[in-house]
């Protein structure tokens, strides 16, 4: 073991945590320390895979059942703009997000420098789309590299040739490249004031309208596969900026299940991720699809599973699988377009149907 301590910062989302998760096993296996700083509403996840945990708080500190419960309301009141093109989910969910994220940058500064004064990182990862001048900070004033990570969509790192990031335009639909950033920025101009006014307050310059992080100087893990990466104006110098190509984390083996039919045929895995399983009624549909084909289907149905009195004899529910051990053995995915759904199919070579909700889904 040496005596690098790098510490990682992820967003309070599974894709995110997890995709930190594979890396810090990578590093861990090159003889370094990794740690993990999280809120307190993803405690246990890292400490889970072996990881020691420091909290930072996010938001206002509350009980974890009332957390659990704004989460849930929030994720299902939103659950019908789910259905709106990524134009029309600028003014609901798009909004809503980044006005949460804004907040959860203004707590964290915080309980964040303290933390990290703790720790005493080598390097330190955060994985976001925004900044926490804390971290820039603590670089800067201790000679230390700060690293971003980008696990959700290539195209956080913005470039003039390619779809704005959230938009889900077409690779080469300027039109629409132009139409979706006006209209966001228009939208989010009002929080994106509130943002610079607190980078103004910490001490760093502020950001053009629209923009709410940058790239590190120092480097940049975009997971993301190099051959399928966009045409880019700018190409990004791998110098600063590097590809993951499959960054895919070591989980428990797992076993399928016995099915009351069809026991011989093809396995597909269903998952929409954290927000889609909040939609118990398309995946109630779906089920009823699947029924009528002679397929076995595992269902990721999340926090939800008593909402399900009977499913098809051909269908298994659970609230969390350990994924890259269910695509790995699956004839076919039908996922939400999240980032680590999309590697992971990728990575083992498994087709997939994807219906996009929101965020990143969009633009896989």
């Amino acid at each position: 073991m040496s005596d690098k301590v790098i510490a990682f910062f992820p967003e309070a989302a599974f894709g995110p945590a997890l995709n930190s998760v594979g890396i810090a096993q990578a590093c861990e296996k090159l003889g370094h320390k990794a740690v993990f700083l999280t809120d307190p509403g993803m405690q246990g996840v890292y400490s889970g895979y072996g990881f020691d945990e420091y909290t930072v708080n996010m938001s206002e500190p509350m009980p974890p059942e009332e957390m659990a419960k704004y989460w849930t309301d929030f994720i299902n009141g939103h659950i019908p703009n789910f259905d709106l093109t990524a134009y029309e989910q600028i003014d609901n969910y798009v909004k809503e997000c980044w006005e949460a994220i804004v907040e959860t940058a203004i707590w964290a500064e915080k309980e964040l420098p303290g933390v990290l004064e703790t720790i005493s990182p080598d390097v330190v990862c955060v994985d976001n789309v925004i900044l926490f001048p804390a971290i820039k900070r603590y670089a800067r004033e201790n000679n230390k590299p700060w690293v971003r990570v980008i696990s959700c969509s290539e195209n956080e790192i913005s470039d003039p040739q390619i779809p704005p990031h959230l938009s889900g335009c077409g690779e080469k639909d300027a039109e629409c490249f132009s139409v979706y950033q006006n209209h966001f920025n228009e939208v989010i101009q009002p929080i994106h004031a509130r943002f610079n006014e607190f980078l103004t307050e910490c001490g760093e310059a502020t950001y053009p309208v629209g923009e709410f992080f940058e790239a590190s100087p120092h480097m940049n893990l975009l997971l993301y596969p190099e051959p399928v990466k966009f045409n880019r104006s700018k190409p990004l110098d791998p110098g600063q900026f590097q590809y993951l190509e499959g960054c895919v984390r070591d989980e428990a083996s797992f076993e399928v299940p016995e099915f009351k039919v069809h026991n011989d045929a093809p396995l597909l895995y269903v998952s929409f991720g954290s927000l889609g399983s909040g939609d118990i009624g398309l995946l109630k549909r779906l089920m009823d699809v699947i029924s009528t084909m002679r397929v076995r289907a595992l269902f990721n149905v999340g926090d939800y599973e008593s909402e399900y009195d009977a499913v098809p004899d051909n269908v298994r529910i659970a609230s969390w699988y350990p994924q890259p051990s269910v695509i790995s053995q699956a004839d076919a995915v039908i996922h939400h377009g999240g980032n680590n759904s999309f590697n992971e199919c990728l990575y083992f070579g498994k087709p997939a149907l994807i219906m996009p909700y929101v965020w990143d889904g969009h633009d896989n």
